[in-house]
């Protein structure tokens, strides 16, 4: 991924706030002449730690073809993204283009055992139930859940390195990046409240920063 100042997306908090708000994340690794391996898995912060430091699991049979634990492997967890129109802008010349926020977390997984594992799996569970008026457990169906645990591999992966990317308009002028937050509110159809959010969170920011 082509990382540019301009495109920064900002300091470690939005990377935490990114990889909080989108947990469906894909994992990819490669060793040599073998073909890359790829993963779509759930992730979550540690919350034990303050960075961005996630726990996730696989499969057991992924985790193998993986060989996780054994190489580096990369996270790749993508927010909210859409279709620009330049008929948005209202000014130009302009081309379409793609908004989106984006980190890779890149690292070697530190695999758990079946304890360990089992945790990973109760975090996820709280994670995405937490919202819910009555939130269900795990441990609702403990017997069941403990007999199929085994099947899957938890671990942790402490990013050795974090590439992020928020491209939200930011090398256009105030004006026109407004008129793009509204459209994203409005269009009929391309239409994305999440990245018009975000984009607002973006212009916040960056105003009380100057």
């Amino acid at each position: 991924m082509l990382e540019q100042p301009v495109y920064a997306l900002g300091p470690p908090a939005a990377v935490r706030n990114l990889v909080h708000a989108n947990a469906w994340a894909l994992l990819a690794s490669a060793n040599g002449s073998e073909p890359p391996v790829i993963s779509h898995l759930p992730v979550l912060l540690d919350p034990d730690e303050s960075d961005a430091t996630v726990l996730g699991h696989l499969p057991r049979a992924d985790a193998d073809l993986h060989r996780l634990g054994e190489r580096d492997v990369v996270i790749v967890v993508e927010g909210p993204n859409n279709y620009i129109s330049p008929s948005w802008y209202q000014d130009g010349p302009y081309v379409p283009t793609w908004n989106y926020a984006v980190a890779h977390l890149h690292g070697r997984p530190e695999v758990f055992g079946d304890t360990d594992t089992y945790r990973v799996l109760e975090l996820t569970v709280e994670h995405f139930e937490s919202a819910r008026e009555t939130p269900w457990r795990l441990d609702s169906v403990d017997d069941f859940a403990h007999s199929i645990a085994p099947y899957a591999v938890g671990f942790r992966l402490r990013p050795t390195r974090v590439a992020s990317k928020g491209k939200l308009s930011q090398d256009k002028p105030a004006a026109v990046v407004e008129r793009v937050v509204d459209a994203l509110d409005r269009d009929p159809v391309h239409a994305n409240r999440r990245l018009a959010q975000l984009m607002r969170d973006w212009l916040a920011i960056n105003r009380s920063a100057s």
